[in-house]
């Protein structure tokens, strides 16, 4: 979770890490990796187009953050229209993890919509994990340093850091927050693997997390 004092157990098994963040479930500390989840497919990028960029008219679930909850995601644009519709659900889906924290639910409509697969399973099991604690959080988590590779027309990896320096965690129902003194955790290195489904959205179907990567740390 988000901190390391947490009385909740922080490590899964590195296959089925994955994210999540706001807190990144599944930190790996065994080392740092900078491979971008699937980019072993041997898959050579696609050209890429506006045309191939995330349909308007997809049917998004509305991801509002209570207000003292904010998610920042630094220079999160390339100037190329499909690493950046990777990137823009790729943030939505972290969104979409904090969102699920915050109310407490393992149902949400955004937790569905932005994942698939292992990490569709391993993100509820993250959020639960929370719910077992009887805390959520506050603050401002702050994502950056994005890559995106492009595998194919309908797979990409996407990687990047997380900065967790300001989010505290909260307990659920006193509302007491635990201000420690940031470390090394607070630093979240992502590796995500996306997948473009019939409605275009990237949608996060696997990934890994490294608390303290030399990577991202500040």
């Amino acid at each position: 979770m988000k901190r390391r004092s947490l009385p909740v157990a922080t490590a899964l098994a590195a296959t089925a890490a994955l994210l999540l963040t706001a807190c990144g479930g599944g930190d790996d500390k065994s080392g740092d990796s900078d491979k971008i989840a699937g980019a072993d497919t041997g898959d050579s990028p696609s050209a890429s187009s506006p045309g191939d960029a995330a349909p308007e008219s997809a049917d998004r679930p509305d991801l509002t953050l209570p207000k003292d909850v904010e998610d920042v995601f630094e220079k999160w644009e390339t100037g190329d229209a499909t690493k950046d519709a990777v990137l823009s659900d790729a943030a939505q889906a972290q969104t979409a993890m904090n969102d699920a924290i915050v109310q407490g639910r393992t149902d949400t409509d955004g937790l569905s919509f932005y994942y698939d697969g292992k990490a569709l399973t391993t993100s509820v099991k993250w959020v639960q994990k929370w719910l077992d604690a009887g805390i959520t959080y506050t603050g401002t988590t702050r994502y950056f340093n994005p890559k995106v590779e492009l595998f194919d027309a309908k797979s990409a990896g996407a990687s990047f850091c997380a900065d967790e320096t300001k989010a505290f965690n909260k307990d659920r129902k006193t509302g007491k927050i635990d201000k420690s003194p940031a470390t090394s955790d607070s630093y979240v290195l992502y590796n995500t693997r996306l997948e473009k489904d019939d409605r275009g959205v990237w949608r996060t179907t696997d990934g890994t997390s490294v608390r303290g990567s030399e990577t991202c740390v500040q």
